[in-house]
């Protein structure tokens, strides 16, 4: 058995609350009947399959949030608010049973600006959770709208990220018609999260709130390799747009990245370089991806001894506030 000593905390790792299968049925979906079954178990499981998956890959902590799409999905508000309670409540008792191991981020109910404020406020302050993750828009909905700015300065004030995950587009793209591989993970899911996250930027969030924090999962969603771009297409085709900064130097000050999903060593010397050491961190996806290969990854991958530490643990631990 490998003998693991680097100390990791992990940050896009999933679970599923009770009544929460329904939302993720058009994700699961698309699976066969035995993967669904293994998923199910996985994700449903606080014991001892995801504790001896993280014990074999030396995870100390594992920040755990509702899979997809959770309550962005839901219709209707009054619903959206109480069962993203619900939720939290759920895990904040999983939690409890096993506090060195499991942290939380917060599922908010996001129709409402105030409502997913409100949720945040008691989620950090009353649950001790460290942030929160969300789905994406909300029903076609993103938040550089003026509304949700009422939430973003609650956040701020809090001084916990929030974890940017997928979801799909809406409406469904012409360009991926007849190509339904193209239109969740493989691809799809990658560019409405980068652009959504680019809507914040190009929106002016980061200059109105300017120590919020947004993590983004797989390897940035690919938006380090452009950090270049943004910024010599921004200076000819701003459209009227201003900001404080460059585009590309909001990275690594509000927007953070995980190596979710990409165990790619090729991948991570981009996103060093160009994101900096203290702006990636570890991450599994679990249980979507394998722990084993993610641990051998960034155990495996050519990072100086304190580069590997900061990337494995301490940039979460100073960004999360974990002990």
């Amino acid at each position: 058995m490998t003998v693991r000593r680097i100390r990791k905390i992990a940050l896009e790792e999933h679970f599923t609350a009770p009544g929460f299968e329904t939302y993720s049925k058009v994700f699961t979906g698309l699976m066969g009947a035995a993967a669904q079954s293994d998923l199910s178990s996985r994700l449903t499981d606080f014991d001892d399959i995801r504790l001896g998956e993280m014990d074999r890959a030396g995870i100390d902590v594992s920040v755990l949030s509702q899979t997809g799409p959770s309550v962005q999905a839901e219709v209707d508000v009054d619903a959206a608010i109480r069962k993203a309670a619900d939720n939290n409540d759920f895990l904040a008792r999983q939690i409890a049973r096993h506090p060195r191991r499991y942290a939380g981020f917060a599922s908010l109910p996001t129709h409402s600006p105030r409502a997913a404020a409100a949720e945040l406020s008691r989620s950090v302050e009353a649950l001790g959770f460290k942030g929160a993750l969300v789905n994406g828009h909300t029903n076609g909905i993103y938040y550089d709208a003026p509304p949700y700015d009422e939430f973003w300065e609650c956040m701020q004030h809090l001084d916990v990220p929030l974890y940017l995950h997928p979801t799909d587009p809406r409406p469904f793209p012409k360009a991926y018609e007849g190509h339904p591989e193209l239109s969740g993970a493989v691809w799809g899911w990658g560019v409405e999260t980068a652009t959504h996250a680019l809507r914040l930027l190009f929106g002016g969030v980061f200059d109105r709130f300017p120590r919020l924090k947004i993590i983004l999962g797989h390897m940035g969603e690919g938006l380090p390799m452009l950090r270049w771009r943004f910024d010599s297409r921004f200076a000819v085709y701003s459209h009227g747009v201003t900001l404080a900064l460059k585009p590309s130097e909001y990275f690594g000050r509000n927007i953070f990245i995980t190596t979710s999903g990409v165990c790619s060593p090729a991948a991570l010397a981009c996103a060093l370089a160009e994101m900096g050491s203290e702006a990636v961190m570890f991450s599994v996806d679990y249980p979507y991806e394998s722990t084993a290969i993610a641990a051998d990854f960034i155990e495996g991958a050519e990072l100086s001894g304190d580069i590997r530490e900061r990337v494995c643990s301490r940039n979460a631990e100073r960004i999360l506030k974990l002990g």
